[in-house]
């Protein structure tokens, strides 16, 4: 069981799994377990993770839109959307819900990305707008700051994003030739010395597909400390929810779910991704 956990659960040395089992805080089928049993097809093994302080991250968070139906915030970099990784009240699902308890989220941003993070207040909303989602009814663009000087000032990239082999966790999603479908339609904004401003109109909603489709066009984030040019991991690649780099989710355009009128939802720019001025 002990290699079961180091082989499958890699954000965790072997030591550290050993630890918890000693400390029996792990169980086959409702047994404590030991760590040298032989695991079967079928078993249940649990971990009863003893309570942890969570990472410190920002938690403010500016309202962009509130109606009986729709919420929508301007989440700030580094505050993760939704429970996971170590995160349970330090992320923007728990923050929103102390004011609206029945909030659910329609999408996700990475815990590195900044901007417009949607939530259904209601069940007609949620369905209405979890429909049009999935049938590419609603616009979403970003902005973004990347590496080089791009050739075109437009261009589409559809490389197809899939799971790759990550060090530590085991698969991350990356571009990948048996990925599913991907398109991100992207412009030029602004160029400066060694990097350019872009914009990007996302088709599809892979996992960190503006990254890896940035990546992938020869032009990563800046400090993106994941991904590299190719749209694969770095050599040494961090954690997908390690930030630095600078990507912001600006607008959405859909149409209301009560009302069918349209509705254009901005968040405020970042200084450093706004188109200077003068």
């Amino acid at each position: 069981m002990l290699e079961h956990l180091a082989a499958r659960h890699r954000h965790s040395e072997a030591a550290a799994w050993a630890a918890r089992l000693a400390a029996g805080e792990l169980e086959i089928d409702g047994r404590i377990a030991r760590g040298d049993e032989t695991l079967c097809a079928g078993q249940r093994v649990a971990w009863h993770r003893p309570p942890w302080v969570e990472p410190e991250v920002p938690t403010a968070f500016g309202v962009v839109f509130e109606d009986a139906d729709l919420f929508a915030i301007d989440k700030p970099a580094g505050l993760p959307s939704v429970p996971a990784g170590g995160y349970l009240e330090h992320t923007a699902l728990h923050l929103v819900r102390r004011r609206h308890p029945h909030a659910v989220p329609l999408h996700r941003l990475g815990r590195g990305t900044s901007g417009l993070l949607l939530f259904a207040l209601s069940d007609s909303a949620r369905r209405a707008l979890a429909a049009d989602w999935r049938e590419g009814r609603v616009s979403k663009w970003y902005r973004a700051l990347v590496t080089g000087d791009p050739v075109h000032e437009a261009w589409t990239v559809d490389a197809p994003i899939g799971p790759v082999a990550h060090p530590r966790l085991g698969q991350v999603h990356a571009a990948s030739s048996t990925g599913r479908p991907s398109v991100s339609h992207v412009r030029v904004l602004e160029r400066r010395a060694g990097e350019a401003l872009v914009e990007v109109r996302i088709e599809t909603g892979r996992p960190h597909q503006i990254r890896i489709h940035l990546a992938h066009a020869g032009h990563p984030l800046v400090a993106d400390p994941l991904y590299a040019a190719g749209g694969g991991l770095l050599a040494d690649p961090a954690l997908p929810g390690a930030g630095g780099y600078l990507l912001h989710a600006h607008r959405l355009a859909f149409v209301h779910p009560a009302s069918a009128a349209p509705l254009q939802l901005e968040a405020p720019l970042p200084a450093r991704l706004a188109v200077a001025r003068g």
